[in-house]
């Protein structure tokens, strides 16, 4: 093989033979170099690549700042989320705390004005219903609680300034029904002597009868006429055992005669209510009550009292 030289001074060349054995050692000479570079050169690449990428102190700190940070804005929201829980759960203390109220006074209207337990059952929950619907896929926010809840306590206080007033109102009514004095003082008995002038049972000579007689059995019941309160229970001369209530509005009955006595001075009494027991104590002849009715300090006609309607 012939390799040609050229030299650049004078444009000469000269030629060289060479054997295979040169050619061949040449060649596997030219390419272990050439390899040589590439490798040379794929590790300068990656050395530069990892030195560009590798993880430096300062960058190590600023993830920790960022981490840091980021662990301070989730405690705020939960520090937020945990208040915004507390003041709902203390309006939702509130709300419940005045619905047990409003419970209450229902259940005393309810007593008051005589109505069915059944009809309106204020320990149950109200019975509720309907044909189901496609459920809405956003959730309620706490502002959407807050002012659901804002909404609630509003009809709470005006359901409950309403129920006090009809509690009021009831309770007057009740309390004029119980001071309306209307009626006989017993359950059992019979009209004996009707008010007015009147042959002694005695003496057998006209004399002024300040009340009415009921007779009866021994023992049974005298009842208030209306509701009260007893001004005097004990015995007086000619009346025996004597029961005195005073309904107000310048009202008093007085129920005598009796053989005992259930109140004392001071009790106050309902309209229906047990005064005493009939009997035959002070000037009587026989078991009877002696029933008068006092208005504005004067003796007034039981009689008109007696078969008025009660309210």
């Amino acid at each position: 093989m012939n390799i040609i030289f050229l030299r650049d001074g004078h444009g000469q060349s000269r030629a060289r033979s060479m054997g295979a054995r040169a050619v061949v050692l040449t060649t596997v000479l030219a390419l272990s170099l050439v390899a040589a570079l590439l490798a040379a050169a794929f590790w300068l690449g990656r050395q530069s690549a990892a030195s560009d990428a590798s993880i430096t102190p300062e960058l190590v700190k600023t993830w920790q700042e960022n981490l840091k940070q980021q662990k301070e804005e989730i405690r705020t929201y939960k520090s937020l989320a945990q208040q915004n829980i507390d003041a709902l759960t203390l309006r939702m203390g509130e709300l419940q705390a005045r619905l047990l109220r409003l419970d209450a006074l229902g259940q005393r209207l309810t007593d008051v004005a005589g109505l069915d337990e059944g009809e309106f059952d204020f320990e149950s929950s109200p019975a509720l219903g309907g044909p189901e619907e496609p459920a809405l896929e956003q959730s309620f926010s706490v502002p959407m609680l807050t002012q659901v809840l804002e909404s609630i306590e509003q009809q709470a206080e005006s359901r409950e300034q309403q129920l006090r007033v009809m509690d009021e109102l009831f309770v007057n009514q009740r309390f004029q029904r119980e001071q309306f004095v209307a009626g006989r003082p017993i359950k059992k008995g019979w009209l004996s002597s009707h008010y007015g002038f009147r042959s002694d049972p005695f003496t057998g000579k006209r004399a002024w009868h300040s009340g009415v007689d009921f007779a009866g059995k021994e023992g049974s019941d005298i009842v208030a006429v209306a509701g009260g309160v007893v001004t005097y229970s004990e015995e007086r001369f000619g009346y025996g055992n004597l029961v005195e209530v005073n309904h107000g509005g310048g009202l008093v009955t007085r129920y005598a005669h009796c053989a005992k006595l259930m109140v004392k001075t001071g009790d106050v009494v309902q309209k229906g209510q047990i005064l005493a027991k009939m009997g035959s104590t002070g000037r009587s002849t026989g078991p009877h009550v002696h029933f008068e009715v006092l208005q504005d300090g004067r003796s007034a006609n039981p009689t008109k009292f007696i078969h008025r309607a009660s309210r």
